[in-house]
Order: C-alpha cells, then sequence, then structure tokens
C-alpha cells in the first residue's frame, strides 16, 4: 500500500478520532448508507487535496466505500493530524500528508497524487487546480470540486481567462456550506485556535477582524458575544454598511491598528496587515490569520523590522520591534482554526462533505461544461433537511393551493 505519513504507529490513536467524528456526521453516513449497495462511483479515481482531519477522514472513507480510488493530500502544511493520516493509510487509502510539510514535500505530494491519473478532483483553496492547469495539461479530468472561497476565486480567473479545461463544481457556494461552515464553523474554530494558542480573556479586549464576508462576520458575531469590543475592517462598501447594520464599528487600517489588542485575518487577500500596520500597533497586539493561505499578514515584514523572534508556547511567537514593543502571532500566520486547533466542529462538516460526496456522484452521472457550477439546488436542499431530520426537526412543507400560488402571477390584491 503507498502512502506517506509521519509515523503509521499513530493510527490508534487516529481511529478513535475518525470514529468520534462519523458519530456526529449522521448526514453524511445516511448518503453513504443509501448509496453503498448501488456503488455509484465503481471505477472512479479520485485525487483530493484537502485538510486531513477526522472529518476528512469521514469524507473519503465514505467515497472508498461508495467505489472510488481515493489519493489524498494535505491542503496545507501545517493542517494535517498525523495520527489521523496513519489511520487512512492503514485503511486502504492513498494518503500522502504529515504535520510540518516544507514548500516541497507538499508540491511533492500533489505531484505523487496527480500522477495517479484521476477522474475526478476535490480540492480546498485551488492550488490541486492550478497545477494540473499549469503542469499536466495531458491529464483528463471529467471533473472536479473546490471547498473554499480563495479556490472559487482562483476558479472564477481561470474560467473568465478561457483557460478552464473541466467542470468544476463550487461546494463553498452552497447555502449548507458558506452559511454554516464559513459563518458558524469558522466562527467557533477560529476563536478555539486563538484560546488554545493564547488562553487570553476576550471580554474587555477590543478586537479587529478585517473582512467581513461569511467568515469574518462569523469571527466578528462570536467574539462579540464572548464581550470583546469588536471593531471590522472592510473594503467592500456594502459589507462594511452591514457591519455597521450589525452593529459594529467600521474602521479603515491605519485607525484600526492604533487601538486593537487582537487582530484576525478573513479577507483571502494579500498582505491586509503590513508593516506600517505593524509600527502602528500597541505593545502586546496579538495576530491571527483565518484565511486560507498565509499572505493576509506580512509575516516576512514582521520578521525583517524585528530584532529578536521567541516562541513562547506552540503556535505564539513574539516579535521584538526595533522600538521595543512586542507583537504575537499566531500559527507562523496560517489558518489559525486549523494549525491552533482542530478546524471545524465534526457537525457542521457534516453539511459541507455530504455536499462534496453528492457532487462528486452528479459529476460522474452528468456531462457538464467547463464553467464554476454551484451545487445543485436540489442536492443543497437534501443535505439540509437531512441535517434536519438528524436533529429530529420538523418543518412545514407547502400545500398544492401554496405551490400554485407562488408560480402564478395573475392573482392580486
Amino acid at each position: 500500500m503507498e502512502y506517506r505519513v509521519k509515523n503509521i504507529g499513530l493510527a490508534k490513536d487516529g481511529w478513535n478520532k475518525i470514529r468520534w467524528a462519523e458519530s456526529h456526521m449522521p448526514v453524511l453516513m445516511k448518503i453513504k448508507e443509501a448509496n453503498q449497495k448501488r456503488r455509484p462511483l465503481t471505477g472512479v479515481r479520485i485525487s483530493a487535496v484537502l485538510h486531513v482531519t477526522k472529518e476528512t477522514a469521514a469524507l473519503v472513507r465514505t467515497l472508498r466505500d461508495l467505489g472510488a480510488d481515493v489519493w489524498l493530500a494535505g491542503s496545507n502544511p501545517l493542517s494535517t493530524q498525523d495520527d489521523v493520516a496513519a489511520a487512512l493509510a492503514e485503511d486502504g487509502i492513498h494518503v500522502y500528508a504529515w504535520r510540518g510539510e516544507n514548500e516541497s514535500e507538499y508540491y511533492s505530494n500533489i505531484d505523487i497524487i496527480v500522477n495517479a491519473n484521476p477522474n475526478v478532483v476535490m480540492d480546498d483553496g485551488g492550488d490541486l487546480h492550478a497545477l494540473l492547469h499549469e503542469k499536466y495539461s495531458n491529464i483528463r479530468i471529467k471533473g472536479g470540486t473546490e471547498e473554499t472561497t480563495t479556490g472559487v476565486v482562483r476558479l472564477k480567473a481561470m474560467e473568465e481567462s478561457g483557460v478552464l479545461r473541466y467542470p468544476v463544481i463550487a461546494v463553498n457556494n452552497a447555502f449548507t456550506k458558506y452559511l454554516f461552515d464559513n459563518r458558524i464553523g469558522t466562527g467557533q474554530s477560529a476563536i478555539d485556535g486563538i484560546l488554545r494558542s493564547t488562553n487570553i480573556l476576550l471580554a474587555g479586549k477590543i478586537a479587529v477582524v478585517v473582512g467581513y464576508g461569511w467568515v469574518g462576520r462569523g469571527i466578528a458575531t462570536k467574539l462579540k458575544g464572548l464581550g470583546a469590543r469588536t471593531i471590522v475592517v472592510e473594503a467592500n462598501p456594502f459589507r462594511a454598511l452591514e457591519a455597521v447594520m450589525d452593529g459594529f464599528d467600521v474602521l479603515p487600517m491605519d485607525k484600526a491598528s492604533k487601538i486593537g489588542d487582537l487582530f484576525v485575518t478573513a479577507t483571502g487577500n494579500i498582505n491586509v496587515i503590513d508593516v506600517e500596520h505593524f509600527r502602528n500597533m500597541k505593545d502586546g497586539a496579538v495576530l491571527a490569520n483565518a484565511g486560507h493561505f498565509n499572505v493576509e499578514i506580512d509575516v516576512k515584514g514582521l520578521k525583517e523590522m524585528s530584532k529578536q523572534v521567541s516562541v513562547i508556547r506552540e503556535n505564539l511567537e513574539e516579535y521584538m520591534l526595533e522600538n521595543g514593543k512586542r507583537i504575537y502571532l499566531l500559527a507562523d500566520g496560517r489558518l489559525v482554526n486549523l494549525v491552533g486547533a482542530e478546524g471545524h466542529p465534526s457537525e457542521v462538516m457534516d453539511l459541507s462533505f455530504s455536499n462534496q460526496a453528492l457532487s462528486v456522484i452528479y459529476l460522474t452521472n452528468n456531462s457538464l461544461s467547463n464553467k464554476v457550477i454551484n451545487v445543485p439546488e436540489e442536492i443543497d436542499e437534501q443535505v439540509a433537511l437531512l441535517k434536519l431530520e438528524s436533529m429530529g426537526i420538523e418543518i412545514n412543507k407547502m400545500t398544492k393551493e401554496q405551490l400554485n400560488y407562488i408560480k402564478q402571477w395573475k392573482y392580486g390584491t
């Protein structure tokens, strides 16, 4: 069996985590149970670049049990749970991931799963899709999926440039993904990562959330709920207005940088906190990133302007500036929820990964154009209904009269 993991001897602990995740992902388990007899993915080879967590393990095991041959690499050098990777390798998944990969190892692992000649690809962040287009134009792909906002942005750019050569379902754009995973999942897990890395008191702190998309608004809401005096920084006028209407102060970064105690980035863009902002900051300011890539905080610039860097505890570094002020960086500027903690709770990943599984089945059964495609509405709705059912919640169904009424245009007052 081919795999590259840190230590196969960690598998026992990994199995405990996987069992816990699967017991808290009832929708995905229902989908597996409903499709396991007919095995709709028989003969499909899937190469996936995803965060190798216990929830991802539940997904790839489901795909395998539905007939797929799965090859998995990590989508972030620091997000892999080594015990989970070991358990997956023991379970027959071709997994190439460990925590602490360097850049060369990271891309080498992706190269390995690409060279497996997949029919379908799954990605989180767009690195796999980009590599397939830049380096492996000879490989014929039936279709792919994309898990996160950053990856969808990259794929839309590829589509608009006319280079996208296979259809990609934007799982990120499903209502049951961004309304819950991005907002509620990241809102909770980012704060979990911050607290595990620092154990600071949030109540009373001035917290600055940079970006008010679905991720940013989730983080801002949770911080506010925990008593932090929360400020939003935004470049988009609609989102800035929404933040104001939601009760947050909105400031430009040059002003917010002077008063914040804690900064959390969630923009998907580069250097939204840079050298000039570091100079403005209070002694003891704490920096965390919740965006997919480690580009939102100018870590290189921070290092260059510091006279000393000290590791205070795991995932917490102290940067001593030339002027004597101290700035604390969490998780090396990478995804704080996955590096400093365990990522999203299993219950919310149940929604996202159920969309992934059903989208892969949909891709294999349909001929689609080479575009970025939203998750079909019927799949999104099925996931929501199954989740409600698993929670013991019943909802109304419209009557025939009501269904007819909303489809007509003649009735007035």
